[in-house]
């Protein structure tokens, strides 16, 4: 009896061993079929690799990344350096920053070499950072209690960003003691165009970029200027990415007499100029331009100087002369894409032609132009801010 009940047990697991491995070779042929079935009907490849993922995968695939990474894939694969995808996650950061504002603290941040934290490298006047104590040149450690070096800069973004009036807390590290701000998040306004008086009557105006704002407040900063004596100008695009094609084209018309400012050259063929008044600005000026000196910023230096109003000092441009168009995909998601060309007043593509060249041309090396980015050089030590001034003396 005691034998008979061992063979039947091993038969019974035998038996189940068969069934497993039935499955799986059923499983398998399926599967086989199955893609073999697909890779052979007429349709998208993409249609195709997405059911072989949904069918046959051993792992589990988050489908809203899938998407992201095709789409992502897709403009990438352009013969274009300036069309891109926006996941709908980074949706709302691509909207306050075509609007230059956000809810936030205040606070800009670089990561550290040693990916211990969070240099603070700028605070705002207005912030909730400013308010509760912190300090450029605190390392931000903790956010909400998490150690900075797990989350990553959008992590840090996600939990910094939130509902305007709440509170974050916030830990830096300073003078090697760890301390902690409970932090309000606030409505702000990034600020476009800040200005200051040099030495010679020589006004000096930072435009950060063209979207919104840009044309209002670098007018106001020019009059406040000349009201203060200033008799030349010197606007420093450097580290500019550009921005919307009409606020640079109401600050040229403002500076510049009339005349063509600028065309543009649409995917269907179609072209439209922009022109200026007769109303201008007459006084020497001078633009300061660099590698970072993208689209609007770089059309900004190359109309003053084509209408010999001012002249061009620092770096070579990169050459930025299409334009994109934000399109809403269904999902929340976007893609800027490449629709058209902008020229120069003198009908110069810069794609085409490789960017500006300035008159004067000063190097300089990486340290000096990270503390130029990040507004911790002062004009007066701006080897580029000095040349330009100089030039304007002559």
């Amino acid at each position: 009896m005691e034998g008979g009940s061992i063979m039947n047990e091993k038969k019974r697991w035998f038996t189940l061993l068969l069934r497993v491995l039935t499955y799986v070779l059923v499983a398998v042929v399926t599967c086989v079929s199955t893609m073999y079935f697909m890779l052979r009907q007429p349709g998208s490849k993409l249609t195709t690799l997405r059911y072989l993922i949904d069918t046959c995968f051993i792992g589990e695939a988050d489908p809203q990344a899938l998407e992201d990474g095709a789409a992502n894939g897709m403009v990438e694969a352009l013969p274009d350096r300036w069309s891109y995808y926006i996941p709908a996650s980074q949706m709302q950061a691509n909207e306050e920053h075509t609007k230059n504002a956000y809810v936030g603290v205040g606070i800009t941040i670089t990561a550290r070499p040693d990916k211990t934290g969070f240099d603070i490298i700028r605070v705002e006047p207005d912030g909730g950072a400013l308010a509760a104590g912190i300090q450029p040149g605190d390392v931000l450690v903790k956010a909400q209690g998490q150690p900075v070096s797990q989350l990553g800069i959008d992590g840090v973004r996600s939990l910094i960003r939130g509902k305007e009036g709440t509170t974050v807390e916030l830990t830096v590290l300073r003078s090697g003691a760890e301390q902690t701000f409970a932090v309000e998040r606030k409505q702000l306004l990034t600020k476009v165009a800040s200005g200051q008086m040099l030495e010679g009557g020589i006004g000096y105006i930072t435009i950060a970029n063209f979207n919104d704002r840009c044309a209002q407040e670098t007018i106001a900063q020019i009059e406040a200027l000349t009201q203060q004596g200033a008799t030349s100008l010197i606007f420093d695009v450097r580290f500019n990415p550009g921005g919307f094609k009409e606020e640079l084209v109401t600050l040229l018309d403002y500076l510049l007499p009339a005349g063509d400012l600028f065309r543009s050259q649409f995917y269907t063929g179609q072209e439209t100029v922009d022109p200026s008044d007769e109303k201008c600005l007459k006084m020497p000026m001078a633009v300061l331009i660099n590698g970072d000196s993208f689209s609007a910023a770089e059309f900004f230096a190359a109309a003053l100087e084509e209408y010999d109003w001012a002249v061009l000092v620092g770096q070579p441009t990169v050459g930025k002369g299409y334009f994109q168009n934000t399109i809403q995909l269904g999902d929340g998601s976007a893609v800027a894409l490449s629709i058209g060309k902008y020229f120069t007043p003198k009908g110069r593509c810069l794609e085409e032609e490789g960017g500006l060249i300035p008159e004067i041309v000063v190097e300089v090396d990486e340290q000096t132009a990270a503390k130029i980015y990040a507004g911790l050089l002062e004009p007066m030590e701006d080897p580029q801010v000095l040349a330009a001034m100089e030039a304007l003396k002559k």
